[in-house]
């Protein structure tokens, strides 16, 4: 039985993003089987030293890195290059990413100390594209002031909807994970009355509550991304900001069984149900980023650092 990477774990008060991509004409493999070994003792070392501080690092691989690191073929099976959705308004933008880590911990220094190690073996062969570091507002807000992620499947329900099961077999406990970076305008949101802003969400900003369907407006941010309870992601957003540079935003993180339930909310998003009712929350919130990872499971990631695959 292959065990999973904390692609399940609750998130934690901080987090870090990173994105790294390969150097043209180098050799990365040596590199990736030493990070990959690092991985795994950066999560042992991180349950052992600081058992309640929730310390993982979760890695993923894009598809280029996939086939130049000489991985396994048949690749899993929605593994792709993820390709930009045009609406008549809104874009959802394609960047390129090899290597994926999500760190995410209790306090600030474990996560430092992972991305130091990190960048420490992959520094030579691949540079850093996104650093990205996350903390959690309130009671798990988005800078923009409304919950995050109440929509989250838990329990069972996380397996579920989180890991791959037998219908990719070579790939089980394995799952997609798709990444946008949002910079919200602040100030353009912060004009609209209280009102107006739970019409843009269709959930009530203080109690959390989703709208009843018969006040939700169509084009409300509920009502196209979320495609139904029999298709569900488990996303791990967090807010980031730099009030300095005017960079305030959310790092968009979703875990899927499947790739193709997370494709089918950005296309409602950003081309609309029916197109063109784009998602309203879309005209205060643009992605910079946009890449389509897969994060094999721990097993897998431990037969890399022992020479296995």
């Amino acid at each position: 039985m292959t065990a999973s990477q904390n692609v399940l774990d609750y998130q934690g008060n901080n987090t870090i993003f990173l994105v790294w991509l390969f150097k043209p004409q180098v050799e990365p493999k040596e590199a990736f089987m030493r990070v990959c070994a690092l991985v795994e003792n950066l999560n042992n070392s991180g349950q052992t030293r600081f058992p309640d501080s929730g310390a993982t690092c979760v890695m993923a691989i894009g598809h280029d890195a996939w086939l130049r690191l000489g991985l396994p073929k048949p690749l899993p099976k929605e593994l792709e290059n993820f390709q930009p959705i045009v609406g008549a308004k809104h874009s959802a933008v394609a960047t390129t990413g090899d290597l994926h880590f999500h760190i995410k911990g209790s306090g600030p220094a474990i996560c430092l100390d992972m991305t130091a190690a990190i960048t420490e073996v992959l520094s030579t062969v691949a540079d850093c594209t996104e650093e990205v570091h996350g903390f959690r507002y309130w009671d798990g807000r988005s800078i923009l002031g409304f919950v995050d992620g109440t929509e989250n499947p838990h329990g069972k329900e996380r397996v579920e909807f989180g890991l791959i099961g037998e219908e990719d077999a070579a790939y089980e406990n394995g799952s997609y994970l798709f990444v946008q970076k949002y910079i919200h305008n602040l100030t353009a949101f912060k004009s609209l009355t209280v009102e107006e802003q739970e019409r843009v969400f269709g959930r009530y900003k203080m109690s959390d509550i989703e709208m009843p369907d018969n006040i939700k407006p169509a084009n409300s941010h509920i009502a196209l991304a979320n495609v139904g309870d029999d298709l569900k992601i488990i996303r791990d957003n967090m807010p980031f900001g730099n009030m300095a540079t005017n960079e305030m935003g959310t790092y968009f993180i979703a875990y899927a069984r499947t790739f193709s339930t997370v494709k089918k909310m950005l296309d409602n998003m950003f081309v609309g149900l029916p197109p063109g009712n784009y998602d309203r929350l879309l005209d205060f919130s643009t992605p910079q980023t946009g890449t389509l990872f897969f994060a094999p499971s721990a097993t897998f990631i431990s037969a890399v650092a022992a020479g296995d695959i």
